[in-house]
């Protein structure tokens, strides 16, 4: 099977810092991937590549049989690889639902200033996305208003609005109360389970790791260190000292 995502021989230097040391990777669809490293590792440099905020100085990044190495990553979410942040992007001024309906607009290009942003776009598909999130009580509250859960919830539905084939998400629960933490990702991966929607996370939280993830790649200095099924990976003696500093 093709995988999802693939890259060949990704190398990224900042001055004497490897970020991408010669990356081989394969991503497939239909897999859960949890991310593990500590901070400096090269995760988000990885993600950044993949998704066209960074090109690598070798290498190739492939979607979907595509090469996008070269690409904008507006023309990477345009193929259908999506994106939330650890700092949820949203559009602070607007409401919840019109969060989502921007970007249901902006998937089917149909934002214009001659109509409404309501009447551009399906009416019940954002109502399906506000519910799949959990977002249907606060859909008329200012994005700016929102707890920091509701805000990543929103974050993940607007990226959901794009109908993306895979989402990465960059520290889902950071920024979010202990107990909060597992309803939120209970709610996003059954979202992103509906939607068949292959899932790829950065994560910090063992727990939500070993709960959510169904492979764990782990980074030390810019290289993927182990890479295989959660138990394995968080197993591993050299990623249990180096990485989660047991």
């Amino acid at each position: 099977m093709q995988p999802l995502v693939k890259t060949t021989d990704l190398y990224l230097a900042f001055g004497g810092v490897v970020a991408a040391d010669h990356i081989d990777f394969e991503l497939h669809q239909g897999e859960r991937l949890a991310v593990i490293g500590q901070n400096g590792a090269g995760k988000t440099t990885f993600i950044n590549i993949c998704t066209g905020y960074l090109k690598p100085q070798t290498g190739k990044v492939y979607f979907d049989g595509r090469d996008i190495t070269q690409m904008k990553p507006r023309q990477i979410v345009r193929l259908g690889l999506g994106r939330s942040f650890q700092l949820p992007q949203l559009f602070t001024e607007h409401t919840v639902r019109e969060c989502i309906e921007l970007a249901a607009a902006r998937r089917n290009a149909e934002l214009s200033w001659f109509r409404s942003l309501e009447s551009t776009v399906d009416r019940k598909d954002v109502d399906d996305t506000l519910e799949l999130v959990g977002l249907s009580d606060v859909s008329r509250e200012r994005s700016s208003d929102l707890p920091e859960g509701k805000r990543k919830l929103l974050d993940v539905g607007m990226a959901l609005a794009l109908r993306p084939k895979l989402l990465i998400m960059d520290e889902p629960t950071s920024g979010v109360a202990s107990e909060e933490k597992h309803p939120l990702m209970k709610t996003v991966m059954h979202a992103l389970e509906e939607r068949k929607v292959t899932s790829w996370f950065v994560e910090h939280d063992v727990d939500i790791v070993a709960e959510y993830a169904s492979r764990v790649a782990a980074w030390i200095d810019g290289r993927i260190a182990a890479d295989g099924p959660p138990d394995e990976v968080l197993e591993n003696p050299q990623i249990k000292s180096d990485v989660l500093g047991v």
